[in-house]
């Protein structure tokens, strides 16, 4: 039986077979969030609540040979669906090859006030070894292997004049890394005060995560895709390609897959938007995150390439039960792999919303969902919910009182 076929319990015990979790781990599942009212006062300020969003799984998904089952949470309808859709079109042809960069994160200094801006750079160039051993003073990450690997400075000219920005390029590992480059940077800030002979105001990581790209592909079957939609597919990316308003739509549609896994694993998912968005933008005019072509064989080829930074280690990704559960079903053992995964859904993702355009308009994929919720909602249960859906898109009258008319009438059939 598939996965989506299996009631809620056959789902949790999929999961725990699949992810070994204990009685506990499934009980978090089966009852919600994962944290109650204490966790999330010591999260955020002014706390009156939590709010939770659907957490679903994806399915079909290979990449670089390993077979995941991957966590979603999104609030809206098919975009789960469609990732499995394309990943099981994708398995075909050996589903996805993906690479991630190495985590590295760039934390930034600003300096103002600097008299000669080019010894400046200089003399900070020449104190680089110092400020690299203060900056990795204040982390365990270079006894690991990582650390603060490089620094550099440049002078840029601003609206409030010439200001100097010393940069530190830091291998973060597992972690996304904002709280130790932040430590680092504010380290090394006063004694780039005193090589510079400038005043330092700002000491904070970049969300430009240029250094942690991740790049995937993959093709997709010209005898399950067809002829016709591939062609329509090629189209909507040429779109996508020339015209501003259709991209910004292009990319949110692969940021639905990104953001849901993100949000499963309790990632900054603000900063990998804003980062994901302004690399949309770095050739000077914003572009698609993804590419679809033709291969000579006929088929469709995708890949997409983003900056991600990840972690499984550290923030809520440590503390978070229910971003602990998601790590552990995906069963990733490092945040590159993580990334590689992330990227893949988000092709994925972008995949399937254009075959759908392409072949039956996106409506119709949200509106079958709606059907099921709004059968649910007038008390339909079991088999009758899909049959009921079914009527109510075929009828084109998806309502909560037509919904309980067909209810209903089925059960005047059955009787």
């Amino acid at each position: 039986m598939r996965f989506y076929e299996l009631d809620r319990e056959g789902r949790l015990a999929l999961l725990k077979d699949h992810a070994s979790l204990s009685d506990d781990e499934v009980e978090i599942l089966r009852h919600g969030s994962g944290i109650d009212f204490r966790m999330a006062d010591s999260m955020v300020e002014n706390a009156v609540s939590f709010i939770s969003y659907p957490l679903g799984i994806a399915t079909h998904f290979t990449i670089n040979g390993r077979d995941y089952l991957v966590p979603m949470a999104i609030e809206e309808p098919s975009v789960i669906a469609a990732a499995s859709k394309g990943a099981k079109i994708a398995k075909v042809r050996g589903g996805f090859k993906a690479h991630a960069d190495p985590s590295v994160m760039i934390g930034q200094v600003q300096v103002k006030d600097v008299r000669d801006a080019e010894k400046a750079v200089e003399d900070v160039m020449k104190s680089k070894d110092e400020l690299l051993s203060i900056a990795n003073s204040r982390s365990s990450l270079a006894s690991r292997g990582a650390g603060a690997r490089d620094l550099r400075c440049r002078a840029i000219d601003t609206s409030r004049g010439k200001m100097l920005i010393v940069e530190l390029l830091v291998d973060v590992k597992d972690a996304m890394g904002a709280n130790v480059v932040n430590t680092m940077c504010e380290a090394i800030a006063p004694r780039v005060e005193e090589v510079t002979n400038g005043r330092v105001l700002l000491r904070i990581l970049s969300n430009y995560a240029l250094h942690r790209l991740v790049k995937a592909e993959a093709r997709f079957a010209r005898e399950m895709v067809g002829d016709d939609a591939i062609e329509g597919i090629l189209d909507a990316y040429a779109f996508a390609e020339a015209d501003l308003y259709r991209c910004v739509t292009h990319n949110k549609g692969v940021m639905n897959g990104i953001i849901a896994v993100a949000l499963a694993t309790a990632q900054d998912t603000r900063a990998i938007e804003a980062g994901a968005h302004a690399y949309a933008c770095m050739n000077g005019r914003y572009s698609p995150l993804t590419r679809w072509r033709r291969g000579s064989d006929g088929d469709l080829v995708g890949s997409i390439e983003v900056p991600l930074a990840v972690g499984i280690v550290g923030g809520l990704t440590s503390t978070h039960p229910m971003a602990r559960l998601s790590l552990r079903i995906l069963g990733v053992s490092s945040a590159q792999e993580l990334a590689c995964v992330m990227a893949s859904v988000g092709l994925a993702q972008n995949f399937s919303a254009l075959y759908a355009l392409v072949r039956e308009g996106i409506q119709a994929g949200h509106m079958r969902l709606h059907a099921r919720k709004v059968a649910m909602l007038a008390g339909a249960e079991g088999s009758m919910i899909d049959e009921v859906a079914r009527r109510l898109a075929r009828e084109g009258n998806i309502t909560v009182e037509h919904a309980r008319r067909i209810i209903q009438a089925i059960e005047n059939e059955g009787g």
